[in-house]
Parts: C-alpha cells; structure tokens; sequence
C-alpha cells in the first residue's frame, strides 16, 4: 500500500510560478512509474509530466518549455515545478504511482486556480 499526499496548489495570478509536492509514504521511486496528471472541470484527466521507465522525463505538449518535475529519493517527493501560469492550466493536479505489478495509487490532488 502507497499513500501519497500532493501540496503546493493555491491561487495564482497569470504568469506566475508555483511548485507542487508529492509525499510518497515510503521509498517508492526506484521502481515505480512516476507521474503529474490534472483534471480540469469538465475535463477528463490528462498527463502533465511522468518518470519513464528509463528515467527519463517526458511532458504533455502544452506545459513543455514551462513545468519541470523532479524528485527527492531521500525524501520520497517529487515535484512539479510550474512556471508561466496560464489560465489553462487550472485544473486539479494529482500524482500517480505505478508499482512493476500494475497496481497503482492516485493521491488526492491539489487544486490550481491560475487567474487572468
């Protein structure tokens, strides 16, 4: 069992930055698939930024240029680092992490709510 808690979303004006963290309840990232996915109202969820499995990063088209994720395995948390706000990109932000055996687990999200 994995738990994993996101932080870091807020009110934010457009053309502002803010950094969301992932808590992973113990060490995870090693072998599991790391991922930022958002869902916007009315929208389905979509990926913003993962981990590949060669560890590599890989970003949706429209966030690439401007978000940045990143980890901390000592401290199991990775982040998202979001530059260049725009109002698009409110949504819910939600980690995922995939373990080799196909379960996964979704934290509960944070809200962005980018204002024009």
């Amino acid at each position: 069992q994995v738990q994993l808690v996101e932080s870091g979303g807020g009110l934010v004006q457009a053309g502002g930055s803010l950094r969301l963290s992932c808590a992973a309840s113990r060490s995870i990232f090693s072998d599991y698939y790391m991922g930022w996915f958002r869902q916007a109202p009315g929208q389905q969820r979509e990926l913003v930024a993962e981990f590949t499995s060669g560890g590599t990063t890989n970003y949706a088209d429209s966030v690439k240029g401007r978000f940045t994720i990143s980890r901390d395995n000592v401290k199991n948390t990775m982040y998202l680092q979001m530059n260049s706000l725009k109002p698009e990109d409110t949504a819910v932000y939600y980690c995922k992490a995939t373990a080799p055996y196909g379960m996964y687990y979704w934290g509960k999200g944070t809200l962005v709510t980018v204002s024009s």
